[in-house]
């Protein structure tokens, strides 16, 4: 299992500390991350900025701190607006594309997309057809880069983990794969060993993070009394310190036969600030948690 750093993790975008993607790159590796997954989007590797000249620096980062890119993440939401007359479809497969040649510039074999959030207007059926489309097209334009894309259980539609198998299976791509998290299901309730282990023979990454569920609330003076709240407020804390039980998680990976890449992530605020040392501890409790536990490359 190859350890790899998310670059949002130190892109700045919840008020953590913000590092270029050049120095993002030397951080990882001095961290003792095998690999990157770098976000395709700005501050980092937006397909707007990228030209010959940052690309080649990017390639050179790489090559000088002996890691590797293993990941682009594309940020997609395929769902429509009202706006029917725009193709943002159309937009989202031009922007994968973009990254599955920037994938194949940079020797990353994956490539990451979301599915989508459901509307009272649009949801059900109707969409879950025009996602499968989507990817599919995404995925047969991926091919001339040697990319394959893998779909995260993260946007609404097919969060589900049977719902997620069943999309899959719809899609019907060679190059398409599952990134299948644990924060997910453990947040709606699943069984997460059964799941991982239904679901990692279809995986080729993972992206892990550990959060405390903190309830909400709400005080009603004329009962004098609170009423619950929902959701729950989550936070992210320090890698095995959260609710998500990531030992049953990784352990069902494994005996499903998980080969792929876990990748590390802050992608929201995190206890103790965002503070470049505050990252730092942070990620370097997640590879000391999965070496402790076996889960290192080999």
């Amino acid at each position: 299992m190859k350890h790899c750093l998310f670059s949002v993790s130190y892109a700045g975008l919840w008020g953590q500390h913000q590092l270029d993607l050049c120095s993002f790159i030397a951080k990882a590796a001095k961290l003792g991350f095998d690999g990157v997954m770098l976000a395709g989007k700005r501050p980092h590797l937006s397909p707007l900025d990228v030209r010959e000249e940052s690309l080649e620096a990017v390639q050179s980062a790489l090559r000088e701190n002996n890691i590797s890119c293993e990941v682009i993440a594309a940020y997609t939401d395929l769902s429509p607006t009202a706006a029917s007359e725009v193709p943002l479809m159309e937009m989202q497969i031009a922007y994968v594309e973009q990254l599955c040649q920037l994938a194949g510039d940079l020797g990353a074999p994956l490539v990451r997309v979301f599915t989508a959030y459901e509307s009272d207007q649009y949801g059900g059926h109707r969409l879950w057809t025009d996602v499968v489309r989507a990817i599919q097209e995404m995925c047969d334009r991926a091919l001339s880069s040697g990319v394959t894309i893998v779909i995260q259980n993260h946007h609404d539609l097919a969060v589900d983990s049977d719902a997620l198998l069943e999309l899959f299976h719809d899609i019907d791509r060679s190059n398409c794969g599952l990134g299948f998290d644990a924060w997910s299901p453990a947040l709606r309730g699943e069984d997460l060993y059964e799941a991982a282990k239904k679901m990692a023979p279809f995986a080729k990454m993972t992206t892990n993070a550990d959060y405390v569920r903190l309830p909400r609330y709400r005080y009603h003076p004329g009962e004098i009394n609170y009423q619950r709240a929902n959701p729950d407020l989550v936070r992210a804390v320090g890698f095995g310190e959260g609710f998500i039980d990531y030992e049953a998680f990784f352990q069902g990976m494994k005996d499903g036969g998980f080969e792929g890449t876990a990748n590390y992530e802050m992608c929201s605020p995190v206890r103790g600030g965002g503070s470049e040392e505050n990252l730092d501890t942070f990620s370097r409790k997640y590879l000391q948690w999965m070496n402790e536990r076996g889960y290192g490359y080999s």
